[in-house]
């Protein structure tokens, strides 16, 4: 080969090495590339896993310190726990009561010694032991008093208590006389919590207790036998001192003798309202004063305590007056014995302390549910010595008395206004006081009663025939309340003070005359019976002078005189025949004082008296001889007066006689005494000391037909038909029976 082919050859050779090379430097180079760019890649990673190696490291670092403090939490509360664990057991250690608790199996879990020391030191009560299991050993061991209880219906209903949704506290006696109130508490996991608390102490105490109230009330029944006793024991002589001062007012005496009579009597009567007050306070006090509600009249009733007023009042010439509601019903559902008590201590407080003017006493009602009872307003005025401000808050407190110069020689026992406040607050009512000094006072009070069935308000409309209603009376009070009420019934309502102001109204015969008492009556006499003056005239009356009422009732029944009225059959009392036979009384009273008193108070009655010494004789005498009426006092020798009433009902019912009315006399006046008399067959009592009026009354009201009137008057005919019903005795309570007849309403003559 040629040498220049062979140098072409090598260059061909030499161009494709390079070629080579380059190719394979260019492969070595991208080689290189890669492998830079994967050693970039690989250093990244390596940096992000050295990255995250370290932040788990600090993690895990983090959560190994945490772990150490979680560790060191949990070591601290676990040593809080028990010492909390610790303490709590202690304390329930040191307490004396018991604590126990059970699981839902009924199985013990734990309990403090004060609980397993009241089994007596049983070694097998303790944690493990089931609660039925702990019940038979306590009733078997004897560590439960069970008194009469049998040990099976014991457990049962221990047992029972647990199955109960409210598990309610028991009581356990333990033999040795400690009592365990035992109180079990279900947990929300169904364990239960027993407690057992040691209420010996407590026990004791309440008996102790109630040995105390026992014997305070043995001294309380001790106290108002005692009061009983006083008062009968007080009342028996005072029975024989007014009594007898009364028969002997009315015998032949001089003005001196007339004046110690009379002295005799009011200081008794004095006595008797002190012992009342002692009385009715220490009821009070006691809690043992009851109402006893019923029907009565409360007009009737005020002006029964402006008739007993009256003589006081009539002494200082004092006006005594009615201001009655007109609009408003009369007869209430109430108790009237102690309204007529709170009206007579308000009233009787008026005249003592009033020397001139009146005493008035106003009514107004306002309706409440629906008319079924009135909200009564009473208000007692009076134009006396008043009372200062400062003694205005403490004037209804106990013993107090308004003392100055003034009124030191008024006597009383500053009770009266107390009970007042006592009695209205029973009641569910107020009482106030206005007052200013020497002009005058006025006590109030509010009570709300039921109107009685049937009752109905009075009317207020007058005939149609009377152009003018003149009132004629002296004093202002009287004419003003008169008119005030004849104009609100729709009348000119006039008034006129003498003679001379009533000619100068030149009444006519279409007008009323009212005339105030009888003195004025016969005053214009002579003018009223002159041609042209009026026909119509209407005097006032009360029975007793000087109390004036505006009561409405009157006035619409007033018509024109009529003439004299037509001859017919007589029908008055003395036109009957006299009964065949006198009235037979018995009297049962062992006093001999009281008997004298008795029988000298009936003695101008036509009447057949028997008396007897006990119960005994009173029953003998009631065998011999039926009577029409027995009085039978109630504490005698050999057989008091319950017990001889209800062996008179029994000779009664054993051979079918009669009920014979009885009429208990007694100065016993405390709550009790008149059940205890209704429940030995008595239908009414009279009260100590005796009024004759009462025991007239008691006496005509219990006549039976075909007997003579003990007043010597025959029976009337329209009264024949009701003499065989129940006598009007006084109505069966612990107050005193009201001594006055019943008054008649104001009407005009």
């Amino acid at each position: 080969m040629q040498h220049g082919d062979r140098l072409a050859q090598e260059r061909r050779a030499r161009l494709a090495a390079e070629l080579m090379l380059e190719q394979v430097q260019a492969e070595l180079s991208a080689a290189n590339h890669k492998i830079a760019a994967t050693n970039r890649n690989l250093s990244d990673e390596i940096v992000v896993k050295r990255e995250e190696v370290q932040q788990v490291r600090s993690v895990a670092e983090s959560l190994r310190d945490e772990n150490l403090e979680v560790k060191t939490s949990l070591e601290r509360a676990e040593s809080a726990i028990m010492i909390a664990e610790r303490r709590l057991w202690d304390s329930l250690e040191t307490i004396q009561d018991g604590f126990a608790v059970f699981d839902a199996e009924r199985v013990m879990v734990a309990a403090n010694r004060a609980y397993i020391a009241a089994f007596d030191g049983l070694e097998m009560i303790g944690p493990g032991v089931h609660y039925h299991e702990m019940l038979k050993i306590m009733c078997e061991e004897g560590i439960v008093d069970l008194e009469d209880t049998p040990p099976e219906d014991w457990r049962l209903m221990m047992a029972a208590r647990w199955d109960s949704d409210r598990v309610e506290p028991v009581t356990v006696k333990l033999w040795n006389g400690a009592f365990i109130k035992v109180i079990d508490r279900r947990t929300r996991d169904g364990d239960m919590v027993s407690l057992g608390l040691n209420i010996t102490s407590t026990i004791r105490r309440e008996a102790e207790l109630e040995r105390a109230r026992a014997r305070a009330e043995a001294a309380n029944r001790a106290k108002s036998a005692f009061l009983a006793n006083m008062s009968h024991e007080i009342r028996t002589p005072m029975n024989g001192v007014i009594g007898m001062a009364d028969m002997l007012s009315e015998t032949g005496l001089d003005e001196e003798q007339r004046l110690f009579v009379e002295t005799i009597r009011n200081s008794g009567e004095a006595l008797l309202v002190i012992i009342n007050d002692v009385l009715d306070y220490s009821k009070i006090e006691a809690k043992k004063l009851e109402l006893h509600p019923s029907r009565f009249d409360l007009e009737r009733c005020i002006h029964e305590v402006l008739m007993l007023l009256q003589p006081s009042a009539h002494d200082k010439g004092l006006q005594l007056a009615v201001d009655y509601d007109m609009f408003m019903p009369t007869e209430f559902v109430g108790d009237p014995g102690r309204v007529r008590q709170i009206l007579t201590n308000l009233a009787g407080n008026a005249v003592k302390f009033t020397e001139a003017g009146h005493v008035a006493i106003r009514v107004v009602g306002l309706p409440v549910r629906d008319g079924a009872a009135y909200r009564v307003h009473v208000t007692v005025e009076d134009t006396g010595i008043g009372i200062p401000d400062e003694k205005l808050k403490s004037i209804f407190g106990e013993f107090n008395q308004v003392e100055d110069e003034r009124n030191r020689r008024y006597d009383g026992t500053g009770l009266g206004l107390a009970i007042t406040k006592r009695l209205v607050e029973m009641m569910e009512g107020e009482v106030w006081v206005d007052s200013e000094v020497n002009a005058g006072s006025g006590f109030g009070f509010h009570i709300t009663m039921p109107v009685a069935e049937g009752a109905a308000t009075p009317p207020i409309s007058a005939p149609e025939w009377i152009e003018r209603a003149i009132v004629v009376d002296e004093p202002q009070m009287t004419r003003a309340i008169l008119t005030k009420q004849l104009a609100a019934m729709g009348l000119h309502a006039l008034s006129a003070r003498a003679g001379a102001d009533l000619e100068a109204l030149a009444p006519t015969a279409c007008d009323v005359i009212i005339l105030g008492d009888v003195g004025i009556a016969q005053q214009l006499a002579p003018w009223l019976s002159r041609p042209g003056a009026p026909q119509a005239v209407a005097l006032l009356s009360s029975p007793l002078a000087g109390v004036t009422s505006a009561s409405p009732q009157a006035i619409p029944s007033m018509a024109p005189v009529p003439g004299p009225p037509a001859q017919g059959p007589d029908t008055s009392f003395g036109a009957r025949a006299a009964a065949p036979r006198r009235m037979r009384v018995l009297a049962a009273e062992d006093n001999k004082t009281n008997r004298l008193v008795f029988s000298k108070m009936v003695q101008s009655l036509d009447i057949d008296l028997v008396f007897a010494v006990n119960g005994r004789e009173a029953v003998a005498a009631f065998e011999a001889k039926v009577p029409d009426l027995i009085f039978t006092d109630i504490s005698m020798p050999e057989m008091d007066g319950k017990e001889a009433s209800r062996r008179i009902r029994r000779i009664e019912a054993a051979q079918a006689l009669p009920r014979t009315p009885i009429v208990a006399i007694t100065a016993h006046a405390m709550a009790g005494d008149a059940e205890e008399i209704l429940a030995a067959g008595i239908d009414g009592y009279l009260t100590k000391p005796l009024k004759r009026s009462a025991l007239v009354e008691a006496i005509r009201s219990a006549r039976p037909v075909g007997v003579r009137d003990p007043m010597g008057e025959p029976l009337a005919p329209d009264m024949a038909a009701g003499a065989e019903s129940a006598p009007a005795l006084a109505p069966l309570s612990a107050e005193p029976v009201a001594e006055a007849t019943p008054l008649a309403r104001t009407a005009a003559e």
